[in-house]
């Protein structure tokens, strides 16, 4: 499976804003994008402005450019506002899922937990982290998974505030989608109308 293997905090530093939800980050003690010109980069056109958000956005989900391209894809599709169809379906993937719940404290490590088996969807085994959630699910840790170590520690120490749309019980290690997400429920920074008119072009 393909995956970005590159430096963490790169994109953070491009980006100028965290995006790896590491408690240190690169980004606070340099706020200037890498490369020997980075702090000398003032003028910007629009398409590196609408890249960026771009790449933001695929960086802080874990999601390459095809999967991200076919993900757009869909979102146009659908009915409403594109931007905000493509945030739905990025927060509706089972991995953002168990990040949000504050099982896991990062995305890449809910990642982790998925792929390795750990949680089931309605009561059957999914190890796939892009499977789309839907309203009325339940999410439930395995029994063999309940006493991870870095699950525990990661519910004493989460530090996103819960979203709305899910109902978590630290205590049974579950997870009910209450409903999908609706744009003013996802805390994400980015302007997802700068994406749309870069794939637009």
């Amino acid at each position: 499976m393909a995956r970005y293997t590159g430096p963490t905090h790169k994109p953070c530093r491009r980006a100028r804003q965290p995006l790896c939800q590491s408690k240190k980050c690169a980004v606070d003690r340099r706020p200037y994008p890498p490369g020997e010109h980075g702090r000398g980069r003032i003028r910007e056109s629009d398409y590196q402005i609408q890249l960026r958000e771009k790449q933001k956005l695929r960086f802080m989900y874990g999601v390459l450019e095809r999967q991200f391209r076919r993900y757009y894809r869909e979102a146009a599709k659908q009915s409403g506002m594109t931007g905000e169809n493509l945030l739905r379906i990025l927060e509706s993937r089972l991995d953002n899922v168990v990040y949000r719940s504050g099982l896991a404290q990062t995305r890449a490590q809910a990642r982790q937990l998925v792929n390795h088996g750990h949680f089931m969807v309605n009561d059957k085994k999914v190890d796939i982290p892009s499977y789309q959630v839907k309203a009325g699910d339940v999410i439930t840790l395995r029994e063999r998974s309940r006493n991870l170590i870095v699950v525990e520690h990661s519910l004493d120490t989460v530090t996103h505030a819960l979203p709305e749309w899910l109902e978590t019980n630290s205590g049974e290690r579950t997870i009910v989608v209450q409903d999908v997400p609706n744009r003013a429920q996802i805390d994400t920074q980015i302007r997802e109308q700068l994406i749309v008119e870069l794939y637009s072009k």
